[in-house]
């Protein structure tokens, strides 16, 4: 008596390796956070990275092929949190105003906390756009700012408030949601402040640009503070 083979079922022998190669993956993210963290970007080697991790160096570049594409691995999970957390807001329909202060003073947030981190994204990107002498490829798996890409929630957010008029056109969502980001990652890198004040001037810069309106109005949200120091919501 013949049974119906299920074609479904994955082999042992697959799912073993892949487990393994999940496991070496999480293994080079966790030790590259540690390593670029306390020792920064020029300061870390892959080989340091393998060795904590356990697997042999050239195990390290089957699962990146660069020094940039690891460094993106690790920061990219608090990139993909920014972007899934704007296409929500644009699919609820919230007003852009309120979703753009609230992506800014996440980002903030971010580059505060992660502070060294940051720095050793903010230096793999500038090495990166020096070596390539060009704008982001898509299909460069290598590059950090096409694996963890920083700006892109905003951008897409600007793009909605753009075309719904909540915001001018001009300038395009691509180079000021660029703009804004160079300038969180120069400030991360050479100001030690609270989130709050960062947030303030990024948000000034962002509406100066695209929602005048709100800049002339200093006292009124985005940019007022409550008597804590925190920023107040915007209406």
């Amino acid at each position: 008596m013949s049974y119906p083979v299920d074609e479904h079922v994955e082999d042992p022998r697959v799912r073993a390796a892949r487990t393994k190669r999940d496991r070496t993956r999480t293994a080079l993210i966790t030790a590259a956070d540690a390593a670029f963290v306390a020792h920064g970007w020029a300061g870390t080697r892959i080989e340091d990275i393998a060795a904590a991790a356990d697997v042999s160096v050239a195990t390290a570049y089957n699962h990146f092929p660069t020094k940039h594409a690891l460094l993106a691995a690790v920061y990219g999970p608090h990139v993909r949190i920014l972007v899934a957390q704007a296409d929500r807001d644009i699919a609820d329909g919230r007003p852009v105003v309120h979703a753009l202060t609230d992506q800014i003073h996440a980002l903030a947030r971010l580059s505060r906390r992660h502070r060294g981190l940051t720095a050793a994204f903010t230096a793999a990107v500038l090495d990166y756009t020096v070596r390539v002498s060009r704008p982001p490829d898509p299909a460069d798996e290598a590059d950090p700012r096409v694996l963890a890409p920083l700006p892109e929630a905003l951008r897409r957010l600007i793009e909605r408030g753009q075309a719904t008029g909540e915001l001018h056109g001009f300038p395009p969502a691509v180079e000021i949601s660029g703009m804004i980001i160079n300038l969180l990652l120069l400030r991360s890198i050479n100001r030690d402040e609270r989130p709050e004040v960062t947030t303030a001037l990024l948000l000034k810069m962002l509406f100066g640009a695209l929602r005048p309106e709100l800049v002339l109005c200093p006292s009124a949200p985005p940019f007022s503070t409550d008597a804590g120091g925190e920023r107040a919501a915007p209406k």
